[in-house]
């Protein structure tokens, strides 16, 4: 799969985001500073996010960027897809000409892969992740050891354990 840094710093800084919903609008450059991602670098992410209508931005003193959806609703395939990033692990771009103009020998099998993912992808919802972040911070100022992660919640909240 060709997830690069730009699908992966989307879904950081839309977390990031989701982390502060409800506060106001968030600047980049709050962003940039707390997830260390190039501040050009995001706006160029918030430029597309925008136009998917995945974030709105506000204008003027005290402007900066809100989520445009509910988190519950957005998915990270949405802000992955958003970015144009492609959900692809076949060589071929999925135009099935891998091998000499030939679909090759393990076409199906990484056109299964890619169904797989997007599929967990779009399972997997800002809300989730947020709430799993929100989790982990709390369990780390009350001393809670671990908190399971999104591998073992699909689709459920995730579970302090304790040592």
């Amino acid at each position: 799969m060709r997830l690069t840094t730009k699908g992966r710093f989307a879904v950081t800084a839309m977390i990031d985001l989701g982390l502060h919903h409800g506060g106001g609008p968030v600047t980049l450059a709050e962003i940039s500073g707390r997830q260390k991602i190039s501040l050009s670098y995001l706006e160029q992410l918030f430029g597309k996010l925008r136009r998917h209508r995945l974030v709105e931005s506000v204008r003027g003193p005290g402007g900066g960027y809100c989520l445009a959806k509910d988190m519950g609703a957005l998915s990270v395939a949405e802000i992955i897809l958003a970015v144009d990033e492609p959900i692809d692990a076949t060589q071929c771009g999925g135009k099935e000409n891998c091998h000499d103009d030939q679909k090759c020998l393990t076409h199906d099998l990484w056109a299964a892969l890619n169904e797989r993912i997007f599929d967990y992808l779009g399972a997997v919802s800002l809300r989730q992740l947020v709430d799993s972040q929100k989790a982990k911070q709390a369990a780390r100022e009350s001393g809670v050891t671990q908190v399971h992660d999104m591998r073992d919640t699909a689709g459920k909240r995730p579970t302090p354990v304790s040592a």
